[in-house]
């Protein structure tokens, strides 16, 4: 059997439902039998959270990774001790509950740019929290590229097999469309091509998605893909890469999902996640490549509306962690 990596599970905000599928995800062997988790925390909150979910789970405060137990039963934690619990409310902004949450972020990146854990799967934290705490970053992926020291990171997201990268993120249609140029697909095709290899994934298969209908029908329905979609990939190709399209967004998904690519390029925000999230929304995994460490995240938010009512669904933080775990081995952090 291989040996398990240690994977960082920051809890996200405690008023949240993230300790919450955490410990739901932690109450299945299955989790234990492909890695050695290990939740950044509150001790507090986390043995709240095993009452509320009604989990036959014992709490193992540790200071270092190497201190854990990582057995089925056990949850070891690291316990930053940061949780007023009698202030705790759930479902409530508050700036505990941010200042909370980027300190379980930022211990978690410590440890893997230590190299005393080999990966990151991560849990919602809320926006609104962050900001009650003065906390400078609209989210995980800034927090993120900003605590490693890395560029413009890339977001893909996988689901059955199916890879998506984004060449536009948050942006208005209006401006993502403004910001599809040859330089740019060419540049992320490449960049995509040097991620999937991080992840153990050679000689992948691009297929760039078509922006217009019918991918513009020969410039009938716009000419970006004449003027610069397929320019951006012959120049990819040029370069090595195994590169298709632009393939009509409305087949390349289910291409990609049925094996024909390894993994497609989604223009713009919501051609891929439509794509992604009809496919299974539960089992949409976020990966964020071009940091020194791998990190995988579950796509939806802090749920305030169901937080500490044992209601919260944790079959994606079960596959964002399994995900981690899948890809930990293969994963070089010398290979940026």
């Amino acid at each position: 059997m291989a040996e398990r990596s240690i994977i960082a599970i920051p809890m996200g905000d405690p008023a949240g439902i993230g300790p919450e599928i955490t410990m739901k995800s932690l109450a299945k062997k299955e989790i234990y039998d492909v890695c050695k988790p290990l939740v950044i925390g509150d001790t507090g909150v986390i043995k709240k959270a095993i009452k509320i979910v009604e989990a036959d789970l014992q709490v193992n405060e540790i200071t270092a990774p190497a201190e854990g137990k990582y057995k089925f039963g056990t949850v070891d934690v690291i316990n930053l001790a940061n949780i007023d619990i009698d202030k705790l409310e759930y479902g409530q902004v508050s700036a505990q509950g941010g200042q909370g949450a980027f300190e379980y972020i930022k211990k978690s990146v410590e440890l893997a740019m230590a190299g005393e854990v080999k990966a990151l799967a991560t849990t919602p934290i809320n926006k609104e929290s962050l900001k009650a705490a003065e906390v400078p970053y609209i989210g995980h992926t800034e927090m993120l590229e900003d605590l490693a020291g890395s560029d413009d990171p890339l977001t893909m997201f996988e689901v059955n097999g199916m890879r998506i990268f984004f060449l536009t993120r948050h942006l208005s249609l209006r401006d993502a469309i403004g910001q599809i140029t040859k330089e740019r697909v060419h540049d992320y095709l490449i960049r995509c091509h040097r991620a999937l290899q991080r992840l153990g994934v050679q000689n992948g298969r691009f297929a760039v998605a078509g922006l217009n209908p019918h991918s513009g029908e020969g410039g009938l329905f716009g000419r970006e893909e004449i003027d610069q979609i397929k320019p951006g990939i012959a120049l990819a190709v040029k370069d090595g890469i195994n590169a298709a399209g632009p393939v009509p967004a409305d087949s390349v998904f289910f291409q990609a999902l049925n094996g024909k690519y390894d993994a497609v390029l989604s223009l713009y925000h919501d051609q891929g996640h439509i794509a992604a999230k009809m496919t299974d929304f539960h089992r949409t995994i976020s990966i964020t490549n071009g940091l020194p460490f791998l990190r995988t995240s579950v796509d939806h938010g802090t749920a305030f509306d169901i937080a500490g009512k044992n209601i919260a669904e944790s079959t994606s933080m079960e596959e964002c962690i399994k995900v981690a775990a899948q890809y930990a081995p293969n994963f070089s952090p010398n290979s940026l």
